[in-house]
């Protein structure tokens, strides 16, 4: 039999009246499929609520901010859905907010786990660093996206149970095994890195309105490899706009939670810097950008115009947040 004819065969077959149950079938089930993946999509795209942060009554100075720096990166594998950041379904190609909240609560805890590492747990610079903080900062700097060999989640899961050993070694009798310093400049050592990450995401917000505005860089061109221009135009691509509107939320989710906890291990920091009331204040200009967002999709007005801009309104509490970190830092530095 030819190919010609062998074609022909079966595309009558096809298109035969008798089969086409066979087709209708298949049909409903690829949309039953894809119904059911888009209703998982947005269950699993519910962000974590905020919670509230206690000490245990006979916690030791370390323990609430630990406890929770380990619930925080728990979240981002316990949550509805799981991790999704590495996902290879096709729900992937349109499920694109909670990949973008996970990346930005990482950061934070990629950020937070260094300077525990670094700072929080050591006496001084030349002090030994903690073996398991060892363990879970690199652990929790592995590739965001690999989903096989090894997969993201069980390489993070480690940098969890790295933390949670640091934990018991904390909270066991052993003095001297297991120690979180908190001292003045090792709480502004991790401010600094969060006043960094405010200023840029406020930054990255603000550029959903697309506007020529100068190169701030410009001040540095002589200390600069390359020269740079006096003004440029910036805009956020549409398609990306979203993308750092969930970023944003995500980091300032982290950051809520992680300050919370650090208010009551460094509550005697900030009381001898009278600082506690500008560090309340900090947390409720993060805690104010974890408001339901009633619209279905995120807006993008002009500024002024008739529609509303969410992405303005997240810069607006993120920028606020890091003016009361810098006043923040002042105190602790100078209080």
């Amino acid at each position: 039999m030819t190919n010609d004819k062998f074609s022909e065969r079966v595309g009558d077959a096809m298109l035969d009246p008798r089969n086409n149950r066979i087709w209708k079938g298949i049909v409903w089930l690829l949309a039953l499929l894809l119904l059911v993946d888009v209703l998982l999509g947005w269950y699993w795209s519910q962000e974590p609520e905020l919670r509230g942060v206690t000490a245990r009554p006979d916690a030791v100075v370390g323990e609430t901010t630990t406890r929770e720096l380990i619930f925080v990166a728990d979240t981002l594998l316990a949550k509805p859905g799981g991790y999704l950041s590495n996902d290879v379904l096709p729900h992937r190609l349109w499920l694109d907010n909670m990949p973008n909240w996970e990346y930005g609560v990482l950061v934070q805890v990629r950020d937070f786990t260094r300077v525990l590492r670094r700072d929080m747990s050591r006496s001084q610079s030349q002090s030994q660093e903690d073996k398991d903080l060892a363990i879970a900062e690199p652990q929790f700097n592995f590739d965001a996206k690999s989903w096989a060999m090894p997969a993201t989640e069980s390489e993070y899961r480690r940098g969890i149970k790295a933390l949670e050993r640091y934990l018991d070694r904390l909270t066991d009798a052993n003095e001297n095994d297991g120690q979180f310093y908190a001292r003045a400049d090792n709480l502004n050592y991790w401010l600094n890195e969060v006043q960094n990450r405010l200023g840029s995401l406020s930054l990255k917000l603000s550029q959903s309105v697309g506007r020529s505005q100068l190169n701030v860089d410009r001040d540095g061109a002589l200390a600069a490899a390359k020269a740079a221009e006096d003004e440029e135009f910036v805009k956020t691509p549409w398609l990306k706009i979203d993308d750092a509107f969930y970023e944003a939320r995500g980091a300032t989710w982290a950051l809520a939670q992680l300050m919370r906890a650090a208010e009551v291990d460094f509550a005697e920091v900030l009381r001898k810097k009278n600082a506690t009331v500008s560090f309340r204040q900090m947390v409720r200009e993060l805690e104010a950008t974890q408001e339901t967002v009633w619209s279905p999709m995120i807006l993008n007005g002009d500024g002024f115009g008739m529609l509303a801009n969410h992405s303005l309104v997240m810069a607006n509490y993120v920028s606020r947040a890091n003016a009361a970190l810098i006043d923040l830092r002042k105190l602790l530095q100078e209080g």
